[in-house]
């Protein structure tokens, strides 16, 4: 057990002295107020145009625009089904006196993390995992870290558990950071604000039966678990690459490519079912909560965690097999 603890906190040491994990506080730190801004900015800009800060108004907006454009011959009708759910959802928090867009900063947490777990988050990841083990091949430390008394699994064991730590630090300061800095635009209230989750999607219905009102620190919570969950499998993935590719900049540019990929996929080919097995398709977990179509039909919350799941144990296997297996010195 100590032979662990000492492994572990060796990897954690190596990943610190990187700096991997401060460029993507850095990141996050020059982004995130550009997207507070930009936030800020659409809420003056609507408030200017409807005359009023009264969110019911603007929801009734919204929910007329949306119906308007769907009459348009222009609109895929891929597209109008989402709309005409999106109706559904926002009449339903307008008949219940909630507003679902209210501007705080853990609204604004809430929304970021939401917008982000697809790709942004996931790229983050891959900063600090890409190099992992191919990183002791282009420095030559992997001869030095193979020759100590210890077995592969343990060695590659250790670099998974310091992978965790880190992907749990950037999941808890990509919400920090944003609740900090919108928090001075928009203040630091919110936590016990209503949100309504629960929406069930059924073809182009809304099934309202079970939806319920949790606190928003609740739905927080809940949000963040599901990314954390998402970029543990991005995390494990980015292993199994790193352990086959002994080139960083290949292997990192192996998983960008994926990342991007399925945004192009959710984007492009809904109508291509097989496309829901991708990992990369599945990552855009926290939308169950809110109820949002899914990309591709027949998707759902259990079948995106075992997807997820899946390629995530899959990556372990092999990574593992390869790492122990392989002659790594040559």
């Amino acid at each position: 057990m100590r032979s662990m603890y000492m492994l572990v906190m060796n990897e954690v040491i190596k990943m610190l002295r990187k700096k991997r994990l401060w460029v993507v506080v850095l990141i996050l730190l020059v982004l995130v107020p550009i997207f507070t801004y930009a936030q800020l900015r659409v809420a003056v800009n609507n408030q200017k145009q409807l005359g009023t800060s009264d969110w019911k108004v603007a929801l009734r907006q919204q929910i007329n625009d949306t119906t308007n454009r769907l009459s348009s011959t222009r609109v895929p009708e891929e597209w109008k089904q989402w709309m005409r759910i999106r109706v559904e959802q926002q009449q339903y928090y307008l008949n219940h006196n909630i507003d679902p867009n209210s501007p705080n900063a853990v609204t604004f947490t809430r929304d970021f993390m939401s917008n982000a777990v697809s790709l942004f988050i996931p790229l983050l990841i891959v900063i600090v995992a890409a190099d992992i083990v191919s990183g002791e091949h282009t420095s030559g430390t992997i001869k030095v870290l193979l020759t100590r008394p210890v077995r592969r699994w343990k060695i590659l064991t250790s670099k998974l558990i310091a992978l965790v730590l880190f992907v749990s630090a950037i999941v808890v300061l990509t919400g920090g950071i944003a609740y900090g800095i919108s928090g001075l635009v928009f203040g630091y209230g919110g936590w016990t604000y209503p949100v309504l989750t629960g929406f069930q999607i059924r073809g182009s219905n809304v099934n309202t039966d079970y939806v319920h009102v949790l606190p928003q620190w609740l739905y927080i919570l809940m949000e963040y678990g599901l990314a954390w969950y998402a970029c543990l499998a991005v995390a494990c993935l980015s292993l199994m690459v790193s352990v086959l590719v002994r080139s960083t900049a290949a292997g990192m540019g192996i998983m960008v490519a994926a990342l991007i990929a399925g945004t192009i996929l959710t984007n492009m080919a809904s109508t291509w079912e097989s496309a829901k097995y991708f990992f990369m398709v599945n990552l855009q977990i926290t939308d169950y909560l809110s109820g949002m179509l899914p990309p591709i039909p027949g998707m759902s919350l259990s079948f995106s965690l075992m997807v997820l799941g899946v390629w995530s144990a899959v990556a372990l296997v092999i990574a593992y097999s390869a790492f122990t297996q392989r002659d790594v010195l040559n």
